[in-house]
C-alpha cells in the first residue's frame, strides 16, 4: 500500500481508481466489509483500490471537539489498513476551508479530476459537501453525469455486522476488552515510547516499562490490570499492564506501566506497541506495599493461565 499525504500529492496520470471515503476509526468489522468489497471490485475491473481518509478527525475541526477520543492514532490506522491489501491510502488534512467545498467541487475536482475515480463504494448513509448536504442519491446523479459508478452498501449489510466505533469506544471505557476486540477483529493496541518512571515496580520485584503516548486523542481503556503482548527485539513477549494512578503508593499522575514476563534489556526511549488481550481486575488501593506485592504475584499467575489457555 502506498500512503499519500494530501490529495495534491496524488499525482496519478496513468490509472483509474475505485474509491471509498471515511475516517475509518478503528478499522473495525463494519469498515472491513466496505474495504474488502473495494479491494475485490478494484481487482476484478482493473482499478486501483484507494481509500480517502482525513486527519485530524472532522469533529476536531468543525465542532472543536478536543475531547474526542479515537481508537487509532494515525500511525496505527495506516498500519492496519496496510495489512488489508489496499493499493493507495490518501490521508488528507481536514481543514475548515476543505469543509466548505461544495458537493460539486468535491466530486468534480477531487474525485474525478484528481483521483480519476471510476467507481465509488460507499455506505448507504454517506453525506458529503459543505454542511454535509449531499447524500448517496446526489452521488449517483454525479456519477451519471461524470461517468463513474456508485455502489451503495445497503443498510441491511451494515446492520448485520452491528458494530460501530462508538460501541467499541464505550466497551473500552467500561473495561470490556473482549467485546472491543471482537468488534475490532484484532487486539486493541497502544503505541508509545518507554520513559523512565519512579522505579517502584523494580523494588517490588516487578520491573515496569512506562508507556508514554504522545497523541492526546488516543482512547485509553478503563483503569485496571490487563494482559498484553508485544514484539520486543523481534521476539514476542507477554506481560501485565496497569493503567491508573498507583493509589497504594500515593500516585498522583495517571500512568501506563507494563511488566513484561521474562524480558531482559533496556527499553528506554524505544517505541513499543502493546496488544491488549484480557482484563484481569480494577485498580485497587491496598493497605500495604506487601499486600500489593502479593496481589501482583496473583495477577501474574492469572495472566500466565490466560496466556496458556
Amino acid at each position: 500500500m502506498k500512503t499519500v499525504q494530501g490529495i495534491s500529492q496524488f499525482t496519478n496520470t496513468t490509472f483509474q481508481t475505485a474509491v471509498t471515503i471515511g475516517t475509518f476509526d478503528g478499522v473495525h468489522l463494519g469498515h472491513r466489509k466496505i474495504l474488502e468489497r473495494l479491494i475485490n471490485n478494484a481487482k476484478n475491473i482493473g482499478l486501483k483500490s484507494t481509500v480517502l481518509t482525513f486527519f485530524p478527525h472532522p469533529r476536531m475541526i468543525l465542532q472543536k471537539d478536543t475531547d474526542i477520543k479515537l481508537l487509532n492514532t494515525l500511525e496505527e490506522k495506516i498500519q492496519i489498513l496496510d495489512s488489508l491489501g489496499l493499493d493507495y491510502l490518501i490521508v488528507h488534512p481536514f481543514t475548515k476551508d476543505f469543509s466548505r467545498l461544495s458537493a460539486t467541487e468535491f466530486v468534480r475536482d477531487i474525485l474525478v479530476n484528481n483521483l480519476r475515480t471510476k467507481k465509488i463504494i460507499i455506505g448507504y448513509d454517506h453525506r458529503f459537501g459543505r454542511n454535509r448536504n449531499a447524500n448517496i442519491q446526489d452521488l449517483i446523479a454525479f456519477g451519471n453525469a461524470l461517468d463513474f459508478e456508485v455502489e451503495e452498501i445497503p443498510v441491511q449489510e451494515i446492520d448485520e455486522v452491528s458494530v460501530s466505533s462508538t460501541k467499541i469506544r464505550n466497551a473500552l471505557l467500561e473495561g470490556n476488552i473482549t467485546t472491543a476486540n471482537t468488534y475490532l477483529n484484532y487486539a486493541y493496541m497502544l503505541t508509545g515510547t518507554i520513559k523512565k518512571g519512579k522505579g517502584l515496580g523494580k523494588q517490588f520485584g516487578f520491573p515496569t516499562a512506562n508507556l508514554h503516548i504522545a497523541e492526546e486523542y488516543k482512547l485509553i481503556p478503563k483503569n485496571g490490570v490487563y494482559v498484553v503482548k508485544s514484539i520486543l527485539n523481534d521476539k514476542e513477549y507477554h506481560g501485565m499492564m496497569n493503567i491508573g494512578f498507583n493509589p497504594t503508593v500515593s500516585g498522583k499522575e495517571k500512568s501506563i506501566e507494563i511488566n513484561f514476563f521474562e524480558f531482559e534489556g533496556n527499553l528506554y526511549d524505544k517505541k513499543v506497541q502493546v496488544a491488549i488481550l484480557h482484563r484481569i481486575r480494577d485498580e485497587h488501593k491496598f493497605d500495604s506495599v506487601q499486600e500489593l506485592k502479593e496481589q501482583l504475584k496473583k495477577d501474574k499467575n492469572h495472566s500466565l493461565a490466560l496466556i496458556t489457555k
